[in-house]
């Protein structure tokens, strides 16, 4: 679709090109074009229908987007992480769905094998995750414990050698289409550990959650746990209690700051060449001056997203990126999308609420994404915390 990439890389305000490398904006350009011509013309039948396109899961995996910051020596592209956070803006653009489907297979399944699991599991796990062969999910959050992870009730009680697990997690992307789930559960001391659990395992099963209004491009689902025998082989033995699942959360939400600028991008195009295109009282809508402001605003706003995405890379690749540096990208960036998507709808009047076009998928969409890997307003703490060095929400 050359006039969509040529439209986004006019909004290249501030040449910020000019950061990247050859190598990093043809891979931004190879997924851009991806999405425009694979997953674009399917995403509003899927949408409507609530389902997610899992046949283009093997096109996903050649083009190497698979866990693609990993190293190579596990079939994973070994990319930095611009190159990384580049294939989350162009996979938002898609839609978040896509995205999160993605994100969710690197960061929060195939980051902690990496990080926490044995030799084995790596070389047995990494490969068949980065090929798409295999699905992950994350099972973190739990029906009463979602802001507060610490306070879980899922279990993990030693039998033998096997560890038996017990109880309930909630809004798990991929988890009804998984063939491993990475669980958290805390053991008989209350340490938070980490576990393999895949599907088919006696006890386990993953229903999926219907009749959402936002999201409906990916599979949402609960994972049940019921008296499920996991040998111990299968525990993730590098972890340091709930530490170590919130790490997890940070490589994810990296890719969420990313993912916003890449969904208020889509919005912007749109409503720019809709303004172009749309005539009012005999002059383009552009032409006047309450939309120009609106879109002047919705161009300044994304433009400092994408300074701070490409300074939060850098720190990434050196090393020194925190928490609370992601805090700060995620609630900036999505909120700043779901702002842009709302304003940029009402610029579309009768016309944005319709799937033929692409901003309100996208605002409903940015609704769930404004909510999880952590709230706005736990995210405004998490910052404030690091500000302040007080802990408002203990």
């Amino acid at each position: 679709m050359p006039e969509l990439m040529d439209a986004f890389q006019e909004l290249d305000y501030l040449n910020l090109n000019d950061q990247l490398s050859e190598e990093e904006i043809l891979i931004r350009d190879t997924v851009r074009s991806w999405v425009g011509e694979r997953f674009l013309p399917l995403v509003m039948e899927h949408w409507e229908a609530g389902t997610f396109p899992t046949e283009l899961t093997p096109e996903l995996a050649e083009l190497g987007l698979f866990g693609s910051n990993l190293p190579e020596e596990y079939g994973c592209a070994g990319l930095n992480n611009t190159a990384y956070g580049l294939i989350c803006q162009e996979l938002e653009r898609g839609d978040s769905g896509l995205r999160s489907f993605v994100s969710v297979q690197g960061a929060l399944v195939m980051y902690p094998i990496f990080e926490f699991g044995s030799e084995e599991q790596k070389r047995h796990w990494l490969p068949k995750l980065a090929a798409g062969e295999a699905i992950g999910c994350f099972g973190l959050t739990e029906p009463d414990f979602g802001s507060n992870p610490g306070g879980m009730i899922t279990s993990a009680k030693r039998d033998g050698t096997d560890w038996i697990l017990d109880g309930r997690k909630m809004w798990i992307t991929n988890g009804t289409i998984a063939d491993v789930a990475v669980v958290w559960a805390k053991d008989e001391t209350g340490l938070v550990r980490g576990f393999l659990v895949e599907a088919g395992t006696p006890g386990y099963s993953a229903p999926e959650q219907k009749h959402k209004w936002s999201l409906r491009c990916s599979v949402t689902s609960e994972l049940v746990l019921d008296d499920v025998r996991v040998p111990a082989e299968n525990e993730l033995p590098n972890t340091s209690g709930l530490r170590s699942a919130l790490m997890c959360l940070t490589q994810a939400r990296y890719g969420i700051a990313w993912g916003g600028v890449g969904a208020a991008l889509a919005c912007f195009d749109e409503a720019l060449q809709y303004a172009k295109e749309r005539i009012v009282f005999d002059k383009p809508l552009a032409a006047f001056q309450i939309p120009q402001k609106k879109l002047a605003d919705v161009a300044t706003d994304i433009t400092l997203a994408q300074m701070m995405s490409l300074r939060l890379a850098k720190l990434k690749d050196e090393g020194r990126l925190k928490h609370f540096h992601v805090s700060m990208g995620k609630r900036n960036n999505v909120a700043m999308a779901l702002n842009a998507a709302r304003v940029l709808r009402d610029m579309l009047g009768a016309n944005g609420i319709t799937l033929e076009y692409n901003v309100g998928r996208h605002m409903c969409n940015l609704e769930t994404v404004y909510t999880y890997e952590g709230t706005h307003d736990i995210h405004t703490l998490a910052i404030a915390e690091h500000l302040t060095g007080h802990p408002a929400y203990r």
